[in-house]
This record gives C-alpha cells, sequence and structure tokens, in this order.
C-alpha cells in the first residue's frame, strides 16, 4: 500500500495501584511536556484574578469621617467664598451620599445594617455642623462680628436646618 508506514500501535494502558480506571502510558521515546501549555493562562487568571476588598468598621468610619471633612469645606467654601446658597442644598444631598457611600465600601458586611446607617447619620450630620461653624469662621474673617446662631440664622434662615435634615435622609438612603 502506498504511504503505508507500518503497523498502528495504541499507546499501553495500565490499571493504578487501586484497580481504578487504567491510564495511558506513553510509548518509550515518545516525548511528552511536563504540563499542558494551556496550564500557564490558568496560572495567570489564579493570579490576575481580583482580591476581595478588606472592610472593617473601623475602616468604613474612617472613610466616612474623611468624606465628612471634605463635605464640610465644601459647605464652607461655597457659603464662605463663593457666597452660594441654594448650592449649600446639593452640597448637603451629596455629602450625605457620599458618607452613607463611603461607610458601606469600608465597612462592608462587618456592620450590620442598622449600625451602618446609624453611623452614616451621626457622620453627615456632624459634617453639616461642622460646615456651619467653617462658614460662621470665614465670615469672622471677613469681618463679621455676630455669634455663630445669629450669624448662621440671618445670613442663610432655613437653609441650616434643611441642611441638617437633607443630608442625614440621603445617608440613610445610601447605607441601607
Amino acid at each position: 500500500m502506498a504511504g503505508y508506514d507500518g503497523p498502528v500501535t495504541e499507546p499501553s494502558t495500565t490499571a493504578t495501584d487501586d484497580g481504578a480506571s487504567p491510564t495511558t502510558q506513553p510509548d518509550p521515546g515518545e516525548r511528552r511536556l511536563a504540563r499542558p501549555p494551556s496550564e500557564r493562562y490558568r496560572v495567570a487568571e489564579v493570579v490576575d484574578a481580583p482580591q476581595p476588598r478588606p472592610t472593617s468598621p473601623g475602616r468604613g468610619l474612617l472613610f466616612a469621617t474623611l468624606v465628612g471633612v471634605v463635605g464640610a469645606l465644601a459647605i464652607t467654601f461655597l457659603g464662605g467664598v463663593l457666597t452660594l446658597t441654594g448650592g449649600l442644598l446639593v452640597a448637603a444631598a451629596v455629602l450625605g451620599w457620599g458618607t452613607g457611600w463611603a461607610l458601606k465600601i469600608g465597612a462592608g458586611a462587618s456592620l450590620s445594617s442598622r449600625r451602618r446607617v446609624v453611623a452614616a447619620v451621626v457622620v453627615a450630620v456632624a459634617a453639616v455642623l461642622l460646615g456651619q461653624v467653617g462658614l460662621w469662621l470665614y465670615a469672622g474673617t471677613e469681618g463679621g462680628v455676630l455669634s455663630l446662631t445669629e450669624y448662621l440664622g440671618e445670613t442663610f434662615g432655613p437653609l441650616v436646618p434643611l441642611q441638617a435634615l437633607i443630608a442625614p435622609m440621603v445617608a440613610w438612603a445610601t447605607a441601607r
């Protein structure tokens, strides 16, 4: 026959020690790779797999506090330097969202939903109040002589309590 290279032989098989299914043994002189080439991709997948983010109650409170401080500075800047009034309500909403989100990301499942919500609300209210004190201190550098409550009442009126309501409500909704 044309193209005949000799008899075709099947690889030899031997039973395993415990009598389980036979395994294929290579013929003598046959070269085999130590590992299949596709294994290098499996190793890369394991190495590149995203590791779970560490979470803890302290980490969540730290993240929320940092967002609260930045929010208080933003309220001071927007209300004092830029003299915005209505924009402070938007700033309070963003502050509430940021504190709730930061607490949720930082604490994860390490805090119960109830504790996470309470912490987010407390941080949001504290940040708004800190921002109001910052507004008053900034007014003092500009020559203001009114007390804290007189200044906030005359300058911002009902916006102060509205901010103190909006921020914790948004923080509550975000942190749930």
